[in-house]
């Protein structure tokens, strides 16, 4: 509802208002290639070469581009100027949307009323990258329907797209084994494809339903509606391939895509050059080699070269053969004219103002407070840097149905939080939530996961171990076990799991506090990798301290051909009264043996300085459960 005709105008350079004489010689140039090509080509459609600005002047197409490289990182990227401009500006459609606007405004007033249609954002996008170091282009086509109302509810949010799987790369080797297949019932298998047979034709009734149901419906303007978007060539800043880039969406697209029908023109700031090639597939055969003179139409030569006359590239006169030459005397004076009219020209600076673009219009491009994308069953959310007082920036939420009503998932990104969150998932159907950290957190957080943030409701925390002294990587925790994952520690340990029994209902009804009535624990098992500098009947596997019981038992790990691990178990002794300071060790009853190749375990004394350092050991552990508990 936006109305232009009432901005001022008043306020803007001269140059804005008035053509200088090289702008006026540019423009008369320019009415006798479009007069010259109109004749030639009847049934093209009129180009897009000088329309009107916002002060009513008459502006040649190129001399609106103005190269301009802003001040900032992302802007030096052609990802980081595109996303600026799909996100600052707010999209107009085309008045009529299968002819070319009669206006184009300076991108400086695009920028300071924040909204524009396809051209203006191509006009805008392509001073970036140009000032940027890019060989980017300027496109007058045509698009599809979708892409010309930025209608993407028919596509897969980004957020969702999953990398490219890299094929796993096959063993050279001819002579590896080759296992046996799993034996199948060839009975199952005929009975399995008869089932199939018979539910083949309901179930192909039922996919075309669907595509019915999900196929947009057919636009009776398909390949007439107007469209422009940027074309970057390679060779600058090492980019590989040509692409295209839709301006509304900052998406990059290959030159095949099926969403651009055609191409009339394209134009930077130095020349103009129209096409010749057929666009019946669409840009799929398109080339993009501008300097060849059969596929493309050059306006204006290069300095100190004649222009290749349209007439001389076959693509012309093939044209002008089929579609307008049947009076070959025109064709003649044409040419004859042509031949006297020198068309190398110097292209005369951009009559348009600096772009300007300030730290808080860049960090904060929105300018309704956010923006919101609707995709196929996902609706995406963004925000500017410190618009939300907890840093969230991004919101993506994942649909049942394509009318937006049945919530499945939600992801949400943040920046610039203290406690270096960046990413929040959300699962609607389980209440999962899981929060992930950027290296820095103060307990070295890396990702949390919880239902509640109430104690033992089921807690599962990752850690950037390798800043950790301990090398802790996981930690889960409920109301009953706590279990932790150890990397690259000394002493092998990789993982040590708690049991907790039931905490005293009588001082829980009483109303004492959870920390001063801990959950009673009643067991702990710790697992250990296999030391190489031990023999393996010396080196431990598994360690259980049963609390509650009094039994420590200790596994040890395997030899390469051994089946029975060695094991030695400490009981208490039954009938006697338990003592921190006293161990009462007995062969008969107190240990038991497997068959070891070592005759250092048969030793009593030996067993005996091992159950002094257990007992220790198991103080620490209890310990270290009760701090685990606190820091969770």
């Amino acid at each position: 509802d936006f109305d232009w005709s009432s901005i001022d105008t008043s306020h803007l350079p001269s140059s804005y208002k008035t053509n200088s004489w090289q702008e006026k010689e540019l423009l008369q140039l320019a009415d006798h290639f479009f007069q010259q090509y109109t004749h030639l080509c009847p049934d093209r459609k009129p180009l897009f070469i000088h329309p009107v600005n916002e002060c009513g002047v008459q502006k040649f197409v190129s001399t609106t581009v103005r190269p301009t490289l802003l001040p900032f990182p992302d802007m030096y990227y052609w990802s980081g100027c595109a996303s600026f401009v799909c996100d600052y500006l707010i999209m107009e459609p085309l008045k009529c949307p299968i002819t070319p606007p009669s206006s184009l405004y300076s991108p400086t007033t695009i920028l300071k009323y924040q909204r524009g249609n396809c051209f203006d954002f191509t006009v805008l996008l392509c001073s970036l990258l140009i000032g940027a170091g890019y060989d980017a282009y300027c496109v007058h086509g045509y698009a599809t329907l979708e892409m010309c109302s930025l209608d993407q509810t028919q596509e897969l949010c980004p957020r969702l797209r999953k990398p490219p799987e890299v094929p796993e790369e096959e063993d050279p080797n001819k002579y590896r084994i080759k296992y046996p297949l799993e034996p199948q019932s060839k009975f199952e298998l005929q009975q399995q494809a008869k089932k199939e047979k018979e539910t083949e034709p309901a179930q192909e009734e039922e996919r075309e339903e669907e595509v019915e149901v999900g196929k947009p419906k057919r636009d009776p303007l398909h390949g007439l509606r107007v469209h422009a978007w940027v074309l970057v060539l390679p060779g600058k800043r090492k980019v590989p391939e040509t692409f295209f880039i839709n301006p509304f969406t900052g998406n990059p697209h290959s030159t095949m895509d099926e969403c651009f029908l055609g191409i009339e023109s394209v134009w930077n700031h130095r020349n103009y050059w129209v096409n010749m090639q057929d666009c019946q597939k669409g840009c799929k055969d398109l080339s993009f080699d501008l300097s060849d003179s059969f596929c493309w139409e050059i306006m204006f030569s290069e300095r100190n070269k004649l222009s290749q006359l349209p007439t001389e590239s076959p693509n012309m006169v093939g044209m002008v053969d089929m579609r307008c030459c049947q009076n070959y005397k025109s064709l003649l004076l044409f040419q004859e004219e042509k031949e006297e009219i020198d068309m190398s020209f110097e292209m005369p600076l951009s009559w348009v103002a600096r772009i300007k673009v300030s730290c808080r219009e860049y960090e904060n491009p929105f300018s309704r407070g956010k923006k919101v994308i609707l995709y196929d069953k996902a609706k995406l959310e963004k925000w500017a840097a410190y618009a939300n007082g907890d840093g969230l920036v991004e919101r993506l939420t994942v649909y049942a149905d394509s009318d937006y009503t049945e919530e499945l998932e939600v992801k949400e990104w943040f920046k610039h939080r203290e406690d270096r969150l960046y990413m929040r998932e959300v699962n609607k159907q389980t209440q999962l939530i899981t929060d992930h950290f950027r290296p820095g957190h103060p307990l070295l957080l890396k990702a949390h996961s919880y239902t509640s943030l109430e104690l033992e409701t089921g807690h599962m925390v990752e850690f950037y171990h390798t800043a950790r002294v301990d090398g802790l990587w996981k930690h889960f925790e409920n109301a009953t076990e706590m279990t932790e994952y150890f990397v690259g520690r000394e002493d092998f340990l990789h993982m040590r799991h708690t049991e907790f029994g039931e905490r005293d209902k009588k001082m829980e009804k009483a109303g004492v506090t959870a920390d001063a009535n801990p959950r009673p624990i009643v067991q702990i098992k710790e697992y250990f990798h296999r030391n190489p500098e031990k023999p393996a009947d010396e080196d431990i596997e598994e360690r259980i301290f049963m609390v509650i019981d009094d039994i420590i038992q200790l596994t040890y790990h395997l030899e390469l051909h051994d089946t029975i691990a060695s094991k030695v178990v400490f009981c208490r002794v039954i009938g006697r009264e338990k003592r921190e300071d006293e161990i009462f060790l007995s062969r008969e009853n107190t240990v038991r043996f497997q068959s070891w190749s070592s005759e250092k375990h048969k030793n009593m004394l030996h067993l005996y300085n091992l159950l002094w350092e257990l007992r220790a050991e198991q103080k620490e552990l209890k310990q270290h459960v009760r701090d685990s508990e606190a820091e969770v």
